[in-house]
């Protein structure tokens, strides 16, 4: 079996493909086997390669890397009364969600961590959608609880949290405002963004006033000037910020931090909200498995729209 591996943290020079990786066992109860079509890679990977997040997640090398993953079961483990071999099926089997980590040939996963995979979605789309697509959900349907007429800042609307979270505000019937570069403009315009910012030679807080909400995937200062765009009573969702009380007391907003948790019921009904309004997904660049050192560096350096993307 294929798999991408980190034998230590680092850059691209820790990345190895180990193309005698010993297959992996029987799944066992609440676990599944997957063979994998296609993973996606999130800004998260290359910091868990470099070593950002060893405190919180501890690895044990050599350490198969990936979370996102669409791919086809092949053995299902006791207790999975509602998933058999052949499904098609999209979710986390990262090793920091109980798996064996996306970025390989098979895998096996939590059944928690995965659903079934969306009808109008191809594998590699439906691999960029995971942690992007329930983080929107989470942040614009649970937590700010978004709805029809209210008015919503997303910041990074041309990335992969973006490019989800514009059409998700604006099918719950938002007016959205979205921060992006020169060259993505049109792109958010596109997506549904009624107000777009180019963040390089515009400042968003004079701009824009009396916001309900903001949904924060950029942090540092933009997410601290974002607090005078909101109304009293306002809400900012920070993808990356801790919640900041000096802030919250001065403008009497609610600011909340989001750890996105991927599970089951979560993929579910975004999976049914993707099939129903025919979402696309974007997916910026696909690398072939082989190339994942460079997928990496890519997802890191050049900020894509949108997703970037492992064929396997």
């Amino acid at each position: 079996m294929k798999s991408v591996q980190i034998k230590g943290y680092g850059g691209s020079e820790v990345v190895e493909i180990n193309r005698n990786t010993p297959p992996l066992n029987d799944p066992s109860a609440g676990m599944v086997l997957v063979k994998v079509k296609a993973a996606g890679i999130n800004p998260a990977d290359w910091k868990i390669r470099e070593g950002y997040m060893q405190k919180m997640i501890p690895l044990q090398f050599p350490s198969t890397m990936g979370m996102d993953f669409s791919g086809v079961i092949e053995k299902v483990g006791n207790s999975v009364p509602d998933l058999k071999r052949g499904d098609e099926v999209y979710g986390q089997a990262g090793v920091v969600n109980g798996g064996s980590g996306a970025f390989a040939e098979m895998a096996l996963a939590k059944v928690n961590s995965m659903g079934h995979k969306p009808k109008t979605l191809t594998h590699r789309e439906a691999a960029a959608l995971p942690l992007a697509g329930v983080s929107a959900w989470q942040a614009l349907v649970e937590t700010i609880k978004l709805t029809k007429g209210q008015k919503l800042l997303i910041h990074g609307g041309a990335g992969g949290i973006g490019t989800i979270a514009i059409p998700l505000a604006k099918h719950l019937g938002a007016y959205v405002a979205t921060t992006v570069s020169t060259s993505d403009k049109q792109f958010a315009k596109e997506l549904g963004a009624v107000e777009v910012i180019d963040y390089k030679t515009q400042t968003f807080e004079d701009l824009l006033h009396g916001y309900d909400a903001v949904f924060d995937t950029v942090g540092g200062e933009t997410y601290t000037k974002s607090f005078k765009i909101l109304k009293k009573g306002g809400m900012i969702v920070s993808m990356l910020e801790q919640s900041n009380q000096e802030l919250m007391s001065r403008f009497g907003v609610k600011a909340i931090s989001q750890f996105t948790q991927v599970n089951r019921e979560r993929l579910t009904k975004l999976a049914q909200w993707v099939d129903q309004n025919n979402i696309r997904v974007h997916v910026d660049r696909t690398f072939p498995l082989e190339e994942a050192a460079k997928a990496l560096d890519y997802q890191k350096n050049v900020h894509p729209r949108g997703k970037v993307v492992l064929a396997i």
